[in-house]
């Protein structure tokens, strides 16, 4: 391989955590185990930073390399550009692909220069990859191995037979936002715990363009105020646009209305102080509901709650989970809640997993309720578009049907680790949905 230079009753409960998690065989972060699998993380864009001892970009990288997959994600094509000036002149184009039969890594390659070569390798581990580069006169001409820091993070050195250096790089994965793909927060739910600043620059890189929280709390968002939030999320080039809220129905005692309307007026007020452009709510209660009466209180409650949103600027919806899908009184809890709502002032999130889960077909309901999606939670059984048994490509033929603004990636299942799993993500979602 070759380179040029190169709530009032808000609590996160475990059993409420666990029920926005699903019921998936959650964070069993299991090794990449297969060359595959591996290679799938050189996929995407990348520049090239200050200098390889550093992860600081320059306004102007003088390296930037794009990963297309071709067939799958075990094949791409690889085409590095470098700066000329005021340009950047293509030096390096690639066809790297596995091979199943000799579970190797095989590349093709030509430079600027006309030089054609042929490598193999593969990775010693998850994090390492050696290839071995010959021209076609059977020389061979240098080894090139890949150091990963992260999913985000790669260091790239060319070394000549003799073993000394001849160039390296270091690249910074830099994926494109023009397709304007979120991320719930619960998929790096830990990372965010531990070093918020880190995750969200990590998801920044990989091309999220939004985040969506479900922590809101004591008027804060993992213990900073709204606008300190805002500003940590838009430091890191990401904007937060979609917060999970959890206010539980009011009694029927007028006090408790009025003190419900006062927390969700305070709520309204932080979310649009931090830029928040919609809500969502969920409703982990509906297992206890037997009655329509009871489903006619909770639908006045959105509507008021919407309606204080409108009022504020920002958008209402409702998210689902499975209870919505049973029935009372031969009515679907789910058909229930959108016949009688108000459009004006409710919308809903459609959580893709849940319905399919429920064994119901999105799109009957795209079509049935035109125009009242606004927002889908795109999750799979594994990591996004792994199960085979989601058929994500036609749900978003009727992304416009539904109204669709917001898409909002979330991983709940977890067969690798966080960042690869997150990263597979925005691949899926950019290079085979969207």
């Amino acid at each position: 391989m070759t380179n040029t230079l190169h709530l009032h009753r808000f609590t996160i409960t475990s059993a409420l955590f666990f029920f926005l998690m699903g019921s998936c065989p959650l964070f069993s972060q299991m090794p990449i185990p297969k060359q595959s699998e591996r290679l799938e993380q050189y996929l995407g864009f990348w520049v090239s930073s200050v200098d390889p001892k550093t992860d600081s970009i320059a306004p102007t990288p003088t390296i930037k390399m794009n990963n297309y997959p071709k067939i799958d994600h075990s094949t791409m094509s690889v085409d590095v550009f470098q700066r000329d000036g005021k340009t950047y002149k293509h030096t390096l184009t690639e066809l790297i692909g596995y091979d199943t039969k000799t579970d190797s890594v095989f590349a093709l390659g030509k430079s600027a220069q006309g030089e054609m070569f042929l490598g193999k390798g593969g990775f010693t581990s998850k994090k390492h990859w050696v290839m071995k580069d010959r021209d076609f006169t059977g020389r061979e001409t240098m080894t090139v191995t890949f150091d990963f820091k992260h999913q985000t993070d790669v260091y790239v050195k060319g070394t000549d037979p003799q073993n000394e250096v001849l160039w390296e790089t270091r690249y910074i994965k830099k994926n494109p936002k023009d397709k304007n793909i979120g991320i719930q927060l619960v998929s790096v739910h830990n990372e965010m715990l531990e070093d918020p600043k880190q995750t969200l620059k990590y998801l920044d890189r990989m091309g999220y363009s939004y985040i969506e929280t479900f922590v809101y709390k004591d008027r804060s968002f993992y213990g900073l105020s709204p606008l300190d939030f805002k500003k940590l999320v838009e430091e890191n080039n990401l904007k937060f646009t979609g917060s999970m809220t959890f206010y539980d129905l009011p009694t029927k005692d007028d006090k408790a209305w009025k003190k419900a309307m006062k927390w969700w007026k305070e709520c309204i007020d932080d979310h649009k102080q931090a830029g928040v452009e919609y809500l969502t709510i969920s409703n982990n209660q509906i297992k206890e509901i037997t009655t329509l009466d009871e489903l006619k209180r909770y639908c006045a409650y959105y509507d008021a709650i919407g309606k204080l949103c409108k009022e504020r600027g920002i958008q209402f919806a409702y998210h689902n989970h499975s209870d919505e899908f049973k029935t009372i009184e031969k009515q679907v809890v789910y058909d229930y809640f959108i016949e009688h709502t108000d459009p004006e002032y409710v919308h809903f999130q459609a959580d893709l997993y849940w319905m399919h889960f429920s064994d119901v077909d999105p799109i009957d309901y795209f079509k049935k309720y035109d125009d009242r999606f606004i927002s889908w939670h795109v999750k799979d059984y594994e990591e996004l578009g792994q199960s085979g048994k989601m058929d994500f490509e036609e749900y978003f033929k009727y992304a416009k049907t539904a109204g669709l603004k917001y898409v909002v990636a979330e991983v709940e299942a977890f067969n690798y680790p966080v960042w690869y799993s997150i990263n597979a993500a925005w691949n899926y979602l950019y290079f085979n949905i969207l």
